[in-house]
């Protein structure tokens, strides 16, 4: 029932922001290929330039997960660092290890990736690591514990089950699928993760 109402809510949430968050929202929005709710088939007004930022910054948050308040302080951080703030932003989300764990496979979506990262079952460089938001750096290892390799939904992602609603596996990434584990090679560049976003937009909403 718990995953039935979990479904549906973001099946909800990927009809009001346009953009399929799940495998399963995807299916929802074929067959409802309009905003939720009563006026949902309705013709919308022109949204206003903040609207239209907003809803963009928050389908980016959707795409990771992730809180506001970490939003802002990748933001910030963005801002800081030399180069495009936008293209910085979503390069940094990338490299949260709740998002290398789903872009290599071991997850079907940002949610059970999350889940298998606060449940101890991914380790980085053989340390385990419980916290979604750890930053990975170059060249480190990202792989599941040994004693959890043998669980059925590893087992399952590990035999490439995931692999036909994921995006390709992104060149920053280089992935044994079979034994669990994925380096990540070099930083993202921000052509090349599969994300949904105008980045400007993000920007000038923080900007604002």
């Amino acid at each position: 029932m718990a995953n039935n109402t979990r479904a549906r809510r973001t099946a909800r949430l990927s009809r009001a922001l346009g953009i399929a968050l799940t495998p399963k929202a995807a299916k929802y929005m074929e067959r409802r290929p309009y905003g939720p709710g009563e006026h949902g088939r309705a013709r919308k007004k022109q949204d206003s330039d903040y609207a239209v930022r907003l809803r963009e910054k928050q389908r980016l948050r959707a795409q990771y997960g992730i809180r506001e308040a970490q939003m802002t302080r990748a933001f910030e951080e963005a801002r800081r660092t030399k180069g495009l703030t936008g293209e910085n932003l979503i390069e940094l989300l990338e490299m949260r290890l709740d998002a290398l764990v789903l872009r290599a496979g071991f997850a079907r979506t940002i949610a059970q990736a999350r889940q298998l990262v606060v449940h101890r079952h991914i380790m980085v460089d053989g340390v385990r690591v419980d916290r979604p938001s750890f930053r990975v750096g170059e060249g480190q290892l990202v792989h599941v514990h040994t004693r959890s390799e043998t669980m059925a939904p590893l087992q399952v992602a590990a035999a490439g089950a995931h692999r036909d609603v994921l995006p390709a596996v992104p060149a920053y990434l280089d992935v044994k699928l079979e034994a669990l584990q994925a380096r990540l090679v070099r930083r993202p560049k921000r052509s090349e993760v599969p994300v949904t976003c105008e980045e400007q937009l993000v920007v000038e909403f923080y900007a604002r």
